[in-house]
């Protein structure tokens, strides 16, 4: 065993880039006015790229820096941002290293002209692109040409301090919020559960808690920290982004825990108890203190992996945004965000070893609490046989049947708080019903009454990260907003070459060149869904933002869109097969789209969107997740502006 642990670590170490994505832009940026005539500004922005780093001229056909402006006082911008450095070409492309600068004119139209808002761009070096980087600025421009303001420049002392303990606050609010999430929660009970039947004193308990958690923090930070230096060394190229794309979307793994989450639920009502052999129980009691930490060091490797779907996204998000040429700022701020996310389940696994010392007083308790955890891991664990089923399209679990198996199982949950369900290790005698125990019923048949309404297509907004989405439900009653659809019954169809659904009744294709060959003809610009059927951030924004009135119109009548699912298994036509520069062929949509949302808009998280002209040019920078639907709606007109001012 002690020769696998360090095999599996360094396993664990060469998946992990997938939540770094790609290294972050090493470019630093100040920004300042200078007076050109009576009324007329220039904006001179002065990057500085890292050695082995570039970013892209304004005349970049993908990759462009683009200016948006936030704040205008008392001035009107004059055209849009441009070269004035001479940028070099490479490939056709035009690319900045070292110093450049890029002007942008500035009309004044008052006494009191200002300029506040933020440059996008793109950095690259051998092998590895950012996504779109945003750097923010705020300047008056009365008092040019002698002001200045800088963000990101190493002599700023002050600066860099407030931007790193800002990104550590970040990653710990992140840390702690990620208990809440559909992949990371069915982990509580199990680490409930698996710490009740440790053995040992009280002294061992919080010995073993606090090297749980320290597995965790190691799991998270180890393997990004040298992922950092061997993308330091040998400049990105290393290791595979697929490796935790296959963990969390192909069948086998979440069929396992699938499996694993019934069978621990079927031990917690009474049907067989877990154990260890007794000789290995015997060996890790008499080194409990010293060693034998195998079990527990596969509990925090199996929580880390289990709720990889939740976390990548936001960790890579994190790392992308704290590696602006820094080395050590990811490793600091990835060891705030695992510390935050281990504390929770630290304390869970001491809380046990806590009730061990009440268990002989504790009555027919904690074989309640027991069941409890019982019926909640049947319920969470469906979703990773969701996962699957969504994935590979096998039908098993649309969203009645999966609403279905909830209402069963919370129904069965308040009968059994209610008393009128017994299981074999329960306490024969009827006991009054508390008032906390009544309080668990009223919430749990409260909870069920909330669900029943989602069988005939209600949206159920509050659980749309665990639920699948609404478009594979068979039958619909449900009034939808503005007038969409029904999902399962789409108002009209593209003809798509890839038959899969679109949310809320939507219409659209799933490779981009029918999207752009649909927004050619159609005259509009091309809304880019980089989504995937495991991701449940990803049906949270369609069911919570995407369903708004109006961005449901604006998507449905102003965008083409297109579907990017990097995670399904679809086969493809042997002509839509794509060749890596190593020679590997591509066969199935899911790895095609993987492939090609890195290459081209160097994002590897779900979900993001981009908006496209109908060549393919970006409009304005990629976003990402964020539930503000006023900011998604100035997003969508944003891109509409930019598409119709060209």
């Amino acid at each position: 065993m002690k020769k696998i642990l360090p095999i599996l670590l360094f396993v664990i170490c060469l998946g992990f880039p997938a939540l770094a994505q790609a290294p972050g832009s090493s470019v630093s940026w100040t920004v300042e006015a200078r007076q050109l005539e009576a009324d007329m500004y220039e904006l001179v922005f002065t990057g500085k790229a890292a050695e082995g780093w570039h970013t892209y001229g304004t005349g970049s056909e993908y990759s462009a820096p683009y200016l948006t402006v936030e704040k205008l006082g008392d001035c009107t911008l004059e055209g849009s941002l441009y070269d004035i450095s001479t940028p070099e070409v490479k490939d056709g492309d035009p690319v900045f290293g070292g110093s450049f600068k890029l002007g942008q004119k500035v009309i004044a139209t008052g006494p009191a002209p200002s300029v506040g808002g933020y440059l996008s761009y793109i950095a690259c070096t051998d092998g590895a692109c950012t996504p779109p980087q945003d750097w923010e600025f705020d300047l008056p421009l009365s008092d040019a040409p002698s002001h200045s303001s800088s963000i990101g420049d190493p002599a700023s002392e002050s600066s860099s301090k407030g931007s790193i303990w800002a990104l550590i606050l970040e990653a710990i609010l992140w840390g702690f919020a990620m208990l809440l999430t559909p992949c990371v929660f069915p982990m509580v009970p199990m680490t409930v559960s698996f710490f009740m039947k440790g053995s040992g004193s009280a002294a061992a308990g919080r010995f073993k808690a606090f090297m749980y958690g320290l597995f965790i923090v190691l799991l998270y930070t180890v393997p990004i920290s040298v992922i950092i230096l061997i993308t330091r060394i040998v400049g990105g190229d290393a290791v595979t982004a697929d490796i935790f794309n296959w963990l969390s979307t192909h069948w086998l793994p979440n069929l396992i825990f699938f499996v694993v989450f019934m069978v621990f639920a079927a031990s917690f009502f009474g049907a067989f108890e877990i154990v260890l052999p007794s000789s290995l129980v015997n060996k890790s009691d008499k080194n409990s203190e010293k060693g034998g930490l195998a079990g527990i060091f596969f509990m925090a490797l199996t929580l880390v992996l289990v709720s990889f779907s939740c976390t990548g996204p936001i960790v890579g998000s994190v790392l992308i945004r704290s590696t602006s040429g820094e080395f050590w700022a990811p490793m600091v701020t990835m060891l705030a965000f695992s510390v935050a996310f281990a504390l929770p389940f630290t304390v869970l696994a001491l809380f046990p070893s806590l009730l061990k010392k009440l268990k002989g007083k504790s009555g027919s308790w904690l074989n309640s609490v027991k069941v409890v955890l019982g019926f909640i891991e049947v319920a969470l664990g469906f979703k990773f046989l969701s996962v699957a089923d969504q994935t590979y399209h096998w039908g098993l679990l649309d969203r009645e049947v999966y609403l279905a198996i909830w209402i069963v199982v919370f129904s069965l949950l308040g009968l059994y708080l209610l008393g009128k369900i017994k299981f074999p290790h329960d306490d024969p005698e009827q006991k009054p019903l508390g008032v906390f125990r009544l309080t668990l019923v009223i919430a749990v048949f409260s909870f069920v009454v909330y669900m029943i309404p989602g069988m005939w297509g209600a949206p159920l907004k509050a659980l749309s990260g665990y639920l699948p989405p609404i478009e594979t439900q068979d039958f619909v009653v449900w009034n939808h907003a503005d007038g969409a659809a029904p999902a399962s019954q789409p108002a009209r169809r593209t003809g798509a070459k890839y038959d899969l659904k679109m949310p809320l009744g939507l219409d659209g294709y799933f490779t981009l060149e029918e999207g752009l060959e649909a927004s050619r003809e159609q005259g509009k610009p091309l809304f880019v869904d980089i989504t995937g059927h495991g991701c449940v951030n990803c049906r949270e924004m369609e069911s919570r933002v995407w369903s708004d009135p109006q961005v449901l119109q604006k998507l449905r009548d102003e965008f083409v869109i297109v579907a990017l699912y990097t995670d399904d298994k679809t086969k493809l036509d042997k002509q839509d097969w794509v060749t890596m520069d190593n020679g590997r062929v591509l066969k199935d949509l899911g790895r095609v789209n993987s492939y090609l949302v890195r290459e081209r808009f160097g994002v590897n998280a779900q979900p993001n969107y981009a908006l496209l002209d109908s060549e393919g040019n970006l409009l304005v920078p990629i976003r990402g997740y964020n539930l503000d639907i006023d900011a998604f709606l100035s997003f969508l007109q944003s891109g509409i502006d930019a598409y119709n001012a060209k």
